[in-house]
């Protein structure tokens, strides 16, 4: 196991949100197995919550799909695994309310809550499976200040008087 992994690995030991990955996979009925890189699969998750196909919690990739099927899908299996890596770097659990403002700025904007949530998109939107979308028509729609507006400004203001 390389040393990064090793590193995220301890770190989600020790900030809980690897124990609370076992405890919602075993809770949704799925299996939980090692799957490399330090990480566990919980594979044939049943519990309507939430609805996506994968998702992490520490280093525990939770899917409702089989574990051969979701080890052999390097896309979203890199997906779910950088998202571990998250965890380890945002202090654990404290991701989840993280995550959810991301998602929430991301729905706001485009009106999806993976397009421009920051997680996904460090994740790799299209390997988790999102793609990218525009503004809401009431965004693009509101006046941008000219860059040359701009660079004016902060000329004049950086001038000594």
């Amino acid at each position: 196991m390389r040393p990064g992994h090793r590193l995220r690995l301890a770190v989600n030991l020790l900030n809980g949100s690897t124990l609370a990955g076992i405890l919602v996979a075993t809770a949704g009925g799925a299996r939980v197995r090692p799957a490399g890189e330090g990480l566990l699969a919980g594979s044939g998750y049943r519990l309507p919550l939430p609805a996506a196909s994968a998702f992490c919690l520490g280093n525990v990739l939770v899917t409702r799909l089989g574990h051969a099927e979701f080890t052999g899908n390097a896309r979203l299996f890199r997906h779910e695994a950088r998202h571990a890596t998250q965890y380890a770097c945002c202090g654990g659990l404290a991701m989840l309310p993280l995550y959810g403002i991301a998602a929430a700025v991301s729905w706001v904007l485009t009106g999806d809550s993976g397009a421009r949530n920051v997680f996904e998109q460090r994740a790799g939107l299209a390997d988790g499976g999102y793609t990218e979308k525009d503004l809401r028509p009431f965004l693009r729609a509101l006046p941008t200040r000219p860059e040359s507006a701009s660079r004016n400004a902060n000329k004049s203001s950086s001038d000594p008087q």
